[in-house]
């Protein structure tokens, strides 16, 4: 008696551990307002700039970028004549730009998603 209990003891040990080393999250990647690639389990924001979206952005959180970091990531997501950068109280950089010669409201978040109207 004492032998199948601890054999099933033993067999539930182990079956808790196998379904708990299934459990896994893939990270994605985002870019640091230094511009460098860190990843991370938190989804990002989608910048879709009018397309399906997949999460609400901006995302309103703590923003460490500068307004030059802001403004560059803004220009690199092919936005030009970007002005106007404020930080709201969201901690969400909202500014103006051009972008396939129309004039655009942009705005970043904290993690780095370029969103427009």
């Amino acid at each position: 008696m004492n032998r199948t209990i601890s054999a099933a003891f033993v067999f539930s040990v182990l079956g808790v551990g196998a379904a708990l080393a299934q459990t896994t999250s893939t990270p994605s990647s985002t870019v640091s307002p230094a511009g460098t690639a860190t990843t991370s389990t938190k989804p990002a924001a989608v910048n879709t700039n009018g397309a399906n979206t997949t999460a609400a952005a901006p995302v309103a959180g703590a923003n460490s970028f500068t307004m030059a970091q802001a403004q560059k990531r803004i220009e690199s997501q092919g936005y030009t004549e970007v002005s106007a950068l404020t930080k709201d109280d969201k901690s969400i950089w909202r500014g103006h730009a051009m972008k396939n010669g129309k004039a655009v409201d942009v705005a970043l978040d904290y993690q780095g998603n370029v969103t427009s109207n």
